[in-house]
């Protein structure tokens, strides 16, 4: 196998009030949720926002070589304000964690299927609100890390 260097990636769903945080193995074939990380809403533009500073810490603790952000794209292709908000989101992170690369990630579809994934392990209520962000990024970690096995076949 060829093509992807190894090491572990980050995965992040970026929401309104929650980020969802998973991690691959090194070889990049397995992603699992990691963490929940509330959005800091109230940091100033000149700060890194506390959630931006977990992800940060996270990276630096699992020893990642690689940040995948999930970037909301329309069914339709095309990208919307959520995506440009995302892209901003992106860019503070690539700032904060220094000489780990961001890429960013379609994510079209990736909370719809988590949250149905959860549904049908009977995952409910308030307990699949608290992970959804969780399986979410999970998605979109697996979802950029099989794309990238399939390229470098």
């Amino acid at each position: 196998m060829g093509g992807l260097p190894r090491g572990r990636r980050v995965g992040v769903d970026v929401g309104k009030v929650r980020v969802g945080v998973a991690l691959s193995d090194p070889d990049g074939i397995l992603a699992t949720p990691l963490e929940t990380v509330p959005r800091d809403l109230a940091a100033k533009p000149d700060a890194v926002p506390a959630d931006i500073a977990a992800i940060v810490a996270l990276v630096a603790e699992h020893e990642a070589v690689q940040i995948v952000v999930g970037l909301p794209v329309r069914l339709n292709g095309r990208e919307g304000d959520a995506a440009i908000d995302i892209r901003a989101y992106a860019e503070r992170l690539a700032r904060a964690s220094g000489p780990v690369p961001v890429v960013l990630a379609d994510e079209r579809m990736s909370t719809v299927v988590a949250t149905r994934r959860l549904a049908e392990r009977g995952v409910r209520g308030k307990r699949r609100r608290a992970v959804v962000d969780q399986a979410a990024a999970v998605e979109i970690l697996q979802s950029w890390l099989d794309a990238q096995r399939r390229q470098t076949r």
